[in-house]
């Protein structure tokens, strides 16, 4: 029986509690109870969320015997201190476990408790920089999923909490597993911790329906030559009105809009793939290896091979 325990404070964000159905569905994929999980606080009773649902919690105490202890995040760590007991049982009582991680902004915890010391962490994008201010010694990587350093490990905020646990699943029980909870899950995209925690679909977020029906064609169709011509066509539009409107709604031309699309897929494949880097230009539309380089080289300031070596130290 592997005991996870959930220490949670007063605000804890409910997402935090999804990823418990990562640990339920892994026992029923192999029908055995592998994973116990229980919620637990410093003082025990009952807790409320950041949305004010109320959740039951047992006392910490050093009979305690958990193998995972999994710290919540809080929706405001900026503006509302951690309890001194919380960051107190962080220091000394969970590093009796095997594995101690951080969902979100619960990264703040072991910051302050000095776990994080010396070691490589993320936590919500939002927060990053001022994690990082506050803990010169800490490594902060704010542009990853999740980050395993040692027996520590944090995740970015709110769903990369999924990724964390189906990882943690997968590092227990196998990848079969891990992957049959994902399937489970409905989780459309098993994401590996060296993936970016933004979204260039999201960062465009244009305002139409028609411009967004215009990335996304170009999305399915990053193996192909895609030119405004192309774009305006998909939408009804001359591509001279195609190009003022995408650069109105999106604030950047549609030949970059592109390009970025492109990065990002060849990014997903080089952090979660072994496909030689070749392949991954032909089939996110590069011209070449070189090509796929020089567009790196701009959109990251690093070349492909740093950023697969980057996902493979996660």
């Amino acid at each position: 029986m592997h005991r996870i325990g959930y220490l949670l404070t007063d605000g804890f964000q409910v997402m935090s509690l999804a990823t418990q159905s990562v640990f339920e569905y892994a026992n029923v994929v192999i029908d055995k109870p592998f994973y116990e999980v229980r919620n637990y606080s410093v003082q025990g009773g009952q807790l409320h969320s950041s949305l004010g649902m109320a959740v039951e919690t047992l006392p910490v105490n050093r009979r305690c015997e958990i193998d995972t202890w999994l710290f919540s995040g809080i929706g405001t760590p900026l503006d509302i201190p951690t309890p001194a007991e919380v960051i107190q049982f962080a220091g000394e009582g969970a590093m009796r476990a095997r594995r101690v991680a951080a969902i979100c902004t619960g990264a703040f915890v072991l910051a302050e408790s000095g776990l994080l010391a010396g070691r490589r962490a993320t936590t919500h994008w939002a927060f990053a920089r001022e994690m990082q201010a506050r803990h010169p010694d800490i490594n902060v990587e704010e542009d990853r999923i999740y980050i395993v350093d040692g027996p520590v490990w944090t995740s970015a905020g709110m769903t990369a909490g999924l990724d964390m646990a189906l990882a943690m699943v997968e590092k227990d029980l196998g990848t079969d597993v891990a992957r049959s909870v994902a399937h489970k899950l409905v989780m459309y995209q098993r994401r590996s911790g060296g993936q970016s925690q933004h979204s260039e679909l999201l960062d465009m977020s244009p305002k139409s329906d028609r411009i967004q029906s215009a990335l996304e064609f170009a999305r399915k169709n990053l193996k192909k030559t895609i030119n405004v011509e192309d774009l305006a066509e998909q939408v009804n539009l001359s591509p001279r009105q195609f190009t003022r409107v995408f650069t109105a709604e999106t604030g950047q031309s549609p030949a970059k809009a592109i390009e970025n699309l492109r990065l990002e897929a060849a990014r997903f494949m080089i952090e979660d793939s072994h496909h030689p880097l070749e392949i991954i230009a032909r089939e996110t539309g590069f011209r070449d290896r070189r090509h796929m380089r020089e567009a790196f080289l701009r959109g990251f300031g690093v070349p492909p091979q740093a950023v697969r070596r980057g996902a493979r130290e996660i």
